[in-house]
């Protein structure tokens, strides 16, 4: 495979016969050249921005050199390929209007750019210096003494040559012997010449392609969108589950209602069997979508709060279920709330059905910053998060909200499921409030 960085060249045989030392001659070349323009231009835009700010001309310039990161940064981007032939990701994101406003507000409000800037001067002021450094010692400090017999021959009419201006050889012997030195000191020159090369592309990606801060902040804002989502969904299942009992379940009571008066008014015979048998349809109809409304969001959830709601779901499971130690104090984000109380149905749910239990227990409450719920049984155990209880959906749901779903039932039980969801006392509110 291809190596696709000078590090990987410079870990195979054969490196110093390769491309490879000249790319990295030629970024640390193309980056001396490049280092001293920047400095240059980052001198004029200080020098002239800070001289004129009294009169409010070097406003813009100070504003130019805030800025002048981004075409060097691109810049730079470009002279990567040389050694790193990958794509460089631009950590920049797109403005969301078009015009210089737009470009300049999003350009000064993100870290890249003032990132970028910092590399700038970085490059400016120490950078490029380090660059010519290397070339000289790694590349021409070689090859001038590898050249030694070359200028005894022309410069020195074969009596002399000055190495480097500091040594005088006045024969043959020592000028090729010279020479056969610099030919190891460039072998030796061509490592440190990729070593450098490497380095410097390493810190030119972090600093100006590294994107760790930019993915931090899409975490970031990852997770809070999230939560704007579970919210948004809350809202939405508390919308519906207010449309149909205000609407259809206020419907079908009429139409019970009415089917109740028309079958007192009918005589006895096949019309008032109609009547009776459409009367009990409509009222299993009813039955039925009070049965969807409470596993929407159920009513005394939204109106008294998780703890009554767990009681509630206690006294309707089929198997007798204790609530013990249960305190919540005041109301919890509402999130939080449906995502608890349908842990523990569903967890009923599943005692009900697998477990063969003969009693279950329902503990939780606000502990060092953490709602925590506990359901347990005397089932038989053997309960399997993974085996389509269920119980998947519901570690996913308790997940969003950074929380932790875990289970326990060894074979002979007991069975043991605790969720744990952060909340912390500044998110608690008031009943009163959080029923209103």
């Amino acid at each position: 495979m291809h190596p696709k960085n000078v590090w990987q060249a410079m870990a195979r045989p054969g490196f110093a016969l390769s491309w490879w030392p000249w790319r990295a001659v030629a970024y640390l070349v193309s980056g001396a050249v490049t280092g001293s323009f920047v400095l240059v231009l980052v001198l004029a835009l200080a020098v002239t921005g800070a001289t004129l700010t009294l009169v409010l001309v070097g406003l813009p310039l100070l504003a130019a050199l805030a800025l002048a990161g981004i075409p060097v940064a691109r810049v730079e981007r470009l002279r990567l390929r040389i050694v790193e032939p990958g794509p460089v990701p631009d950590p920049h994101r797109a403005p969301v209007a078009p015009g210089l406003r737009a470009w300049l507000a999003v350009r000064l409000g993100e870290r890249a750019t003032w990132r970028e800037l910092g590399y700038t001067l970085l490059f400016a002021g120490l950078l490029w210096p380090v660059d010519a450094l290397v070339v000289g010692v790694g590349l021409l400090f070689p090859v001038s003494v590898i050249a030694t017999p070359v200028l005894m021959a022309t410069v020195g009419d074969g009596q002399e040559a000055k190495v480097l201006k500091q040594w005088t050889v006045t024969d043959w012997p020592t000028a090729f012997g010279c020479s056969i030195g610099g030919l190891v000191l460039l072998a030796l020159g061509v490592y440190v010449l990729g070593v450098v090369a490497g380095a410097r592309a390493g810190l030119t990606r972090l600093l100006i392609a590294g994107r760790d801060v930019e993915l931090g902040e899409r975490v970031v804002e990852l997770a809070r969108s999230r939560v704007r989502l579970v919210d948004a969904f809350e809202a939405e299942r508390r919308r519906i589950e207010r449309d149909l009992h205000d609407g259809a379940q206020q419907r079908l009571v009429a139409l019970s209602v009415t089917l109740g008066l028309a079958r007192l008014d009918a005589p006895p015979g096949p019309l008032a069997d109609q009547l009776a048998k459409a009367q009990e349809q409509a009222g299993s109809a009813l039955e039925e979508l009070r049965e969807l409304i409470h596993g929407i969001h159920p009513q005394v959830l939204a109106d008294y709060g998780l703890q009554a709601a767990v009681s509630d779901a206690a006294d309707r499971s089929v198997v007798s279920v204790d609530v013990t130690g249960f305190d919540v104090p005041g109301r919890l984000p509402r999130a939080v709330e449906s995502a608890a109380y349908f842990v523990v149905c569903e967890a009923l749910a599943n005692v009900d059905r697998h477990s063969g239990a003969s009693r279950a227990e329902v503990a939780g409450g606000h502990r060092d910053g953490r709602l925590v719920v506990t359901v347990r049984d005397d089932g038989r155990g053997g309960a399997d998060a993974s085996g389509g209880s269920g119980l998947t959906g519901l570690a996913d749901r308790v997940s969003v909200l950074d929380g932790r779903l875990s289970l326990s039932s060894p074979p002979g039980g007991p069975t043991s499921l605790r969720v744990e969801i952060p909340c912390e006392w500044s998110q608690l509110t008031d009943r009163t409030e959080g029923s209103a």
